[in-house]
């Protein structure tokens, strides 16, 4: 064989072993329809529905009632909607291009995980992960398969957020070097209620999956979820997966995270949920940095506020607060940084869909984002401080501490 013939050859054996076992849709021009398929579709997955009502081909969810509202919606806007109560069937449809996923965070990874497998593109809600490990798994499963994985972070698509972030990059400030980033209160239902038998028509021991088993309980599912360790980690992961997003896209640190990690915390005194009611956590980045976290603190308000040698920027939805004034009219000059611009999160993932590039927070961009947020909830459970090497993704000299960066799953749930 010539050896033009042999690498011509041998590339397109290659081609062949790296491609999906299916040719998605959007193979076949840039302009035809994306499909999705949504699995997770009670409150958080119906807003992100919405948003993809025009690409909805397929519902999942273990709540029959919540599925069967959601198809009806796809149904009301023109498309046929596939029901499914097992998301694995779901990504069995060769014709979806991606899936959205809503579920309570402790699903996030496998859903993730075995979507990329599958070859499907993925939207997975924040925050992306329910421990460190978990997340660092997704992140090479989306790099493995080739996908793009979106984190559903939709601050850094809003122009307030960018605007800030641009202005800290390039110095507006002066040096940065104190972040004080507000969480809200412990939105929980109230006094504790006693366990039941589950509802007709939800699969609670498939809601529950790799948790561990326990008895049904009302005050424990669907938006309560995120009030109990083994299914999230509290408005720390809540609302500190967005503010600490916008803290860690100001520092540059997409890649990278704090060295050191301390704080306290606040619980209910009867224990009717188990995640922090107020709490102050500080992470210390190599810069000399500190991001302080504050949930029911009076100086820390509900957002982020930068503080730097120069002056002070308050930004939160739909508002940017600069002191003095004249700092938010800082103009960017030629050589100045631009941050990646997203104007809609939903179609800068359809987009990326399409072009193959990484969408505005990656999966590697939420993984570090979701990890600030872990080692908080890590340091105010252990009760002391903690040093992180963000780069083995590891606790230093502290094995203890490391034991905490995973958790076991339920059979047969298995974290491949």
């Amino acid at each position: 064989m010539r050896r033009r013939q042999f690498l011509q050859t041998s590339a397109a054996a290659s081609f062949l072993a790296a491609a999906p076992l299916f040719v998605p849709s959007r193979a076949f021009g840039a302009n035809e329809r994306v499909i999705t398929g949504h699995i997770g579709v009670g409150g958080r997955g119906t807003d992100n529905l919405k948003g993809f009502l025009a690409n909805a081909a397929a519902v999942c969810d273990v709540d029959q009632s919540r599925a069967a509202a959601a198809a009806k919606k796809v149904e009301e806007a023109g498309s046929k909607c596939e029901v499914f109560a097992d998301y694995r069937r779901l990504l069995d449809r060769q014709d979806l291009d991606a899936v959205v996923i809503s579920t309570p965070d402790h699903w996030h990874a496998l859903t993730t995980i075995h979507a990329c497998q599958a070859g499907k593109d993925v939207y997975c809600e924040k925050p992306l992960s329910l421990t460190i490990a978990e997340g660092r798994k997704m992140v090479e499963a989306a790099r493995a398969n080739k996908r793009v994985v979106q984190t559903g972070s939709q601050q850094r698509s809003t122009p307030e957020f960018r605007r800030a972030c641009e202005l800290v990059r390039n110095g507006a400030l002066g040096q940065v070097h104190t972040i004080l980033v507000g969480i809200p209160e412990c939105n929980h239902a109230g006094p504790p209620v006693a366990d039941t038998d589950p509802p007709s028509g939800f699969d609670y021991d498939f809601w529950l999956g790799p948790a561990p088993q326990r008895p049904y309980n009302k005050n424990r599912v669907h938006y309560y979820f995120r009030f109990f360790w083994d299914y999230s980690g509290g408005q720390m992961t809540n609302f500190g997966a967005h503010h600490l997003d916008i803290a860690q896209w100001a520092l540059g640190m997409d890649n990278s995270g704090p060295v050191a990690t301390e704080g306290t915390g606040e619980f209910h005194p009867q224990k009717w949920h188990e995640v922090t009611e107020k709490c102050r956590v500080t992470h210390t980045y190599a810069s000399g940095t500190k991001v302080i976290v504050g949930q029911l603190d009076p100086d820390i308000p509900v957002g982020v506020t930068f503080i730097g040698s120069q002056g002070k920027l308050f930004v939160n939805r739909g508002k940017l607060v600069a002191e003095p004034k004249e700092l938010a009219d800082y103009q960017l000059k030629d050589g100045d940084v631009r941050l990646y611009e997203s104007s809609d999160h939903y179609q800068n993932f359809l987009s990326c869909v399409k072009s193959r590039e990484k969408p505005i927070c990656d999966v590697e961009i939420g993984h570090r984002s979701a990890t600030v947020c872990h080692l908080g909830n890590i340091a105010i459970r252990i009760g002391r401080k903690l040093a992180w090497d963000p780069a083995k993704e590891q606790f230093v000299g502290d094995d203890e501490a490391n034991t905490w960066l995973s958790r076991p799953y339920r059979a047969p749930w298995t974290l491949a």
